[in-house]
């Protein structure tokens, strides 16, 4: 082996220099790693929609109050009123999922109805509504903590309007 050329022997790098660049080369492979494993996750669900929850806890809270009835028939206009804004909360819930997923408010509202099957249980007290309303209130009012932009005030919005439901119409 010959002599060793001047300017490769007369100019080492520092330690402080070498980090650097091992550093970087370091980041350069961790950015590339994780852009190669995010590659392969093209066929992987997309993670269900938070509002799901709240849209399906609408529909049934509009139910329930349309079967409350049954057993509160002096309480059937404010149940009335009840079982048509929570309908109408999950109809707007419907309508922002599908707009968000690109798909048919018919789609979503499918896919959020609940499906019953079995022996029909008895009606719910309205003490049962009640306490459904307070959970579902409590459920939108944590997701809109959660969630920015229109997503959050509409839950806000559905949280205020279920907590003057349970309020106003079922003192």
């Amino acid at each position: 082996m010959g002599p060793v050329p001047a300017a490769v022997v007369s100019s080492p790098l520092s330690r402080r220099a070498a980090i650097r660049v091992g550093a970087a080369v370091l980041g350069l492979a961790a950015a590339g790693a994780t852009a190669g494993c995010g590659a392969g996750n093209d066929d992987a669900p997309p993670a269900p929609d938070p509002l799901l929850v709240a849209a399906a806890a609408a529909r049934r809270d509009a139910e329930t109050a349309t079967a409350a009835t049954a057993l509160a028939p002096e309480r059937a206009g404010a149940l009335a009123v009840i079982a048509n804004e929570r309908t109408a909360h999950a109809d707007a819930l419907a309508t922002e999922i599908a707009r968000a997923a690109g798909a048919s408010t018919s789609s979503v509202t499918a896919a959020a109805a609940p499906t019953t099957s079995g022996p029909a249980a008895p009606p719910p007290t309205v003490d049962q509504l009640r306490t459904q309303l307070a959970e579902s209130q409590r459920g939108a009012a944590d997701l809109a903590r959660r969630l920015d932009g229109y997503r959050a005030g509409l839950l806000g919005s559905i949280s205020a309007a279920v907590a003057a439901q349970q309020a106003v119409l079922l003192p």
